[in-house]
């Protein structure tokens, strides 16, 4: 209403320069109707029905009062403007009868053939011809059309930035919500693998400490270092149940534990890619030793996802090459490729049909053992992953 007001007060003030130009009736006349005009355009967009009914009013009662126009009268126009973009339907319905109206009734009344009450003796000056009347009549009509096409203009855009801002949070919801369905999958899936590294780990203990009890006696030694290796395998256990706290599975995802594959399968992953029409080279380096169970599954899936998405997206005559570096402190896991590189889909979320989910998978599992995961476009073409992963739990 700020903005209103201010704009309202300079059509007030070009009304009463014109207003105070008459004489007797036209002087206090065209006052009250500019004083009227100024306060509908101050609440014109909180009551644009109110305006445009009232605008409406306002210029029939002028005429039919024979109170000729001023410099108020171009309120007129933003009520037209107002109707159409801000108004009911009825109201936008309105102003553009009353615009293309306004023309021949200002015409009729005030074109000289109609007189003010002071001289309603005198004799009318000589009127315009019936074309020159025509063209003057759609000639003043015409800025009323022209307002109340830019208003309806208004609308239109204002209704299609509606329909986009909500279209856009509309998707962004989706997004999240698929991104936390995946989520919440890859993390059921990561809890049925790490059952069976718990389970494998708890029943070497238990074999460990039937052999210990069994030995005891006759050579302390070996009880000894049965005890040992349970101690090693317990703490094992112990670092892979804290990784499993946190991750949430329902009731559906319970049941159908089976052995998962580690790093001594990716031979024959390898081998099947390869059969499957993707060359594949492979290499090894650092001091290779044992790994505990969930990181090989990680470096397992890491690979077998990395594949997938080669064969996905890579394009007719790709190559990959998978490298796997056993350092002192950290194992890393490269795979690359030489094909089309990052499309679209590959880099959010590695699913070429939009609902794939391999890369939000890999972050899981690389979060889950306290690595780091680094994906991207290959220099001179293709698509790289590269992680990072730990091996503080293979001390």
């Amino acid at each position: 209403m700020v903005v209103d007001s201010a704009w309202a007060l300079v059509v007030l003030l070009l009304g009463l320069l014109s207003d105070f130009t008459g004489s007797g009736w036209q002087r206090y006349g065209g006052v009250a109707v500019s004083f009227a005009i100024a306060g509908l355009m101050a609440v014109r967009r909180r009551r644009p029905d109110l305006a445009a009914a009232g605008g409406t009013a306002l210029g029939l009662g002028q005429i039919a009062l024979h109170v000729e126009p001023g410099g108020s009268s171009i309120g007129y126009l933003v009520f037209a403007y107002t109707g159409a973009a801000f108004g009911s339907p009825w109201a936008s319905r309105l102003v553009l009868v009353v615009g293309l109206a306004a023309g021949p009734l200002t015409l009729w009344r005030f074109d000289g053939s109609g007189s003010p009450p002071e001289t309603v003796d005198a004799a009318p000056p000589p009127g315009p011809g019936t074309w020159q009347s025509v063209f003057i009549a759609v000639l003043m009509s015409t800025p009323f059309v022209l307002c109340w096409a830019w208003g309806r203009l208004t609308r239109v855009r204002a209704a299609y930035l509606v329909e986009l801002e909500d279209r856009a949070a509309r998707l962004e919801r989706e997004r999240d919500a698929r991104a936390k369905v995946a989520v919440a999958a890859e993390r059921a899936r990561i809890a049925r693998e790490l059952h069976d590294v718990v389970a494998h780990n708890v029943s070497v203990m238990i074999v460990q400490a039937d052999g210990a009890a069994y030995v005891l006696d006759n050579s302390p030694q070996q009880a000894k270092e049965a005890l040992a290796t349970i101690a090693g395998t317990g703490r094992q256990a112990l670092v892979e149940m804290r990784r499993l706290l946190g991750v949430l599975r329902t009731s559906e995802t319970a049941g159908e534990y089976v052995p998962q594959p580690g790093v001594e399968e990716l031979p024959d992953l390898l081998e099947q890619v390869r059969t499957a029409g993707l060359p594949v080279d492979f290499a090894t380096s650092g001091d290779q030793r044992e790994l505990p169970r969930g990181l090989e599954l990680t470096v397992y899936r890491i690979v077998q996802e990395a594949l997938t998405n080669v064969r996905k997206h890579g394009g007719p005559g790709v190559r990959a090459r998978v490298a796997v570096d056993f350092g002192a402190h950290d194992l890393e896991v490269f795979v690359e490729d030489d094909g089309r590189g990052a499309v679209g889909t590959r880099a959010d979320d590695g699913g070429g049909d939009g609902t794939g989910h391999g890369l939000i998978g890999m972050r899981e599992r690389v979060g889950m053992v306290g690595g780091s995961l680094d994906v991207g476009p290959r220099p001179g073409g293709g698509f790289r992953i590269r992680a990072v992963l730990p091996l503080r739990a293979a001390k």
